[in-house]
């Protein structure tokens, strides 16, 4: 059975980032997979990396030790689905914060001769579902950090066969439609993938 790790990082249960998640959660789970919800700011993960954390990051296998259940999910996971907010053209702290700690070396990763190489290989399938508060303009000329990072970071140490980048631009200035037909595109992308 396909299992999905659900990551979702916002604070409001009721905004349509939210809502988002919700329908990630109810697309994955109609195509008969196993999801793995895992709402971070409900489970109030802590995205804090501590001094000890940070002195002992490449201390194989104990660094995963204030982690360990997030790690396991991780690991558990064929399909990574992340479901977030675009703040100041980056991650929300939360979402941040879990890259930061439980995308540890071992983990995401293996460093060989000082070298990075993919070490969550068993995810086949990367997906995001974000929205934008800036227009698609405004986040090409920041750099689009948030894009980068799934496409290119993520990416890499997952090495997927799909992925998927979804995100609603200009959230500001959205309509019910604009929202309406990004969640369509949402359910229709995420039922396919």
């Amino acid at each position: 059975m396909t299992r999905a790790l659900v990551l979702a990082a916002h604070p409001v249960p009721d905004s349509f980032n939210a809502a988002l998640h919700a329908k990630t959660v109810e697309v994955l789970q109609g195509r008969g997979w196993e999801v793995d919800d895992c709402d971070l700011y409900a489970e109030g993960f802590d995205p804090v990396l501590s001094e000890a954390e940070r002195r002992g990051y490449h201390d194989e296998p104990g660094n995963i030790d204030a982690v360990r259940l997030y790690v396991e999910r991780l690991q558990a996971a064929d399909v990574l689905v992340m479901v977030f907010p675009v703040w100041n053209f980056g991650y929300p702290a939360m979402l941040k914060g879990f890259l930061d700690r439980v995308f540890l070396p071992g983990v995401s990763f293996k460093l060989v001769d000082g070298n990075v190489r993919p070490n969550l290989t068993k995810i086949r399938r990367l997906a995001a579902v974000t929205t934008y508060g800036g227009t698609r303009m405004r986040a090409i000329l920041a750099g689009d950090p948030p894009r980068c990072c799934v496409t290119r970071a993520v990416r890499y140490v997952c090495q997927p066969r799909s992925m998927k980048y979804l995100a609603l631009y200009d959230m500001n200035r959205a309509t019910k439609g604009d929202r309406a037909r990004f969640m369509g595109r949402v359910e229709r992308t995420l039922g396919a993938f």
